[in-house]
């Protein structure tokens, strides 16, 4: 099933983008479970599918909540759709792969940048019961990066030298008027 064709209920909503102070606040647990939290996940899905997305995390749409939500393969090629409401990422391990990454919040801009293989994120679904979700690859990767967002983080955050430096540098040239 294409990610195109997936039929949710929600309405898009603005993705935030870098330098808005949402980013770089680090999210609060979800306390409530209630129609509310099940309507700002499908909006989530719906913003992340018409940015042709892998993930979005809750504060990339203006939610100060921790959640995200993903749509993507591991590195099998298997597809992994779902939520994680208050995730913690338990684990991320295995080897360091440096490898193209975008954001949402940073359009048309990637860069190389190290991420491990091998990640664990448990937390509890809309309705809290409890998930556990595992990944491989670009998943992990995913996991990584959506998990960084709700702690205040962007992708660039993880990168270090010369390519921290190129980062940096695209960014200041994209602000200029």
């Amino acid at each position: 099933m294409s990610k195109r064709t997936t039929t949710r209920h929600g309405t898009a909503r603005p993705i935030r983008l870098l330098g808005d102070p949402v980013l770089r606040t680090e999210c609060d647990p979800v306390r409530t479970f209630d129609t509310a939290l099940e309507k700002l996940v499908d909006d989530m899905f719906v913003t992340m599918y018409e940015a042709d997305g892998a993930g979005v995390a809750a504060n990339q749409v203006g939610s100060g909540l921790r959640l995200f939500v993903y749509d993507c393969e591991d590195d099998r090629g298997r597809r992994h759709v779902g939520h994680v409401v208050n995730p913690v990422l338990v684990a991320a391990d295995g080897e360091l792969l440096v490898e193209s990454e975008g954001c949402l919040s940073l359009p048309g801009m990637r860069f190389e940048t190290p991420r491990h293989a091998h990640a664990v994120v448990e937390g509890v679904d809309a309705k809290g019961r409890p998930v556990r979700v595992e990944g491989t690859g670009y998943f992990a990767r995913c996991l990584q990066h959506e998990c960084g967002h709700l702690d205040g983080e962007v992708y660039i955050d993880v990168l270090s030298g010369d390519v921290r430096r190129e980062a940096m540098r695209a960014i200041r040239d994209l602000q200029r008027p």
